[in-house]
């Protein structure tokens, strides 16, 4: 609800009076308010990509070790030979 309000308002301030083109607080308050919604957003996405990976990473990181043990062992084979 508080949300509509303020948008409401910024709405009435942009149509009605000069103050987003003149005075620039007025407009990066007002860009804030159109925006924040948005910011939201994207921080809860990006909050649940970064969940996800770090339940998956532990195995990835787990796959790369392994991989380079492997590498390991075939170049002191190769270091025999």
């Amino acid at each position: 609800m508080e949300k509509k309000v303020m948008v409401r308002l910024c709405a009435k301030i942009l149509t009605e009076t000069e103050l987003y083109e003149m005075d620039m607080e007025v407009r990066n308050l007002i860009d804030w308010i159109c925006v924040s919604e948005q910011i939201k957003e994207n921080n809860n996405t990006i909050r649940n990509l970064t969940g996800e990976y770090k339940k998956i990473e532990p195995d990835c990181r787990e796959g790369v070790r392994v991989q380079l043990e492997r590498m390991k062992e075939l170049c002191k084979e190769r270091n025999n030979l």
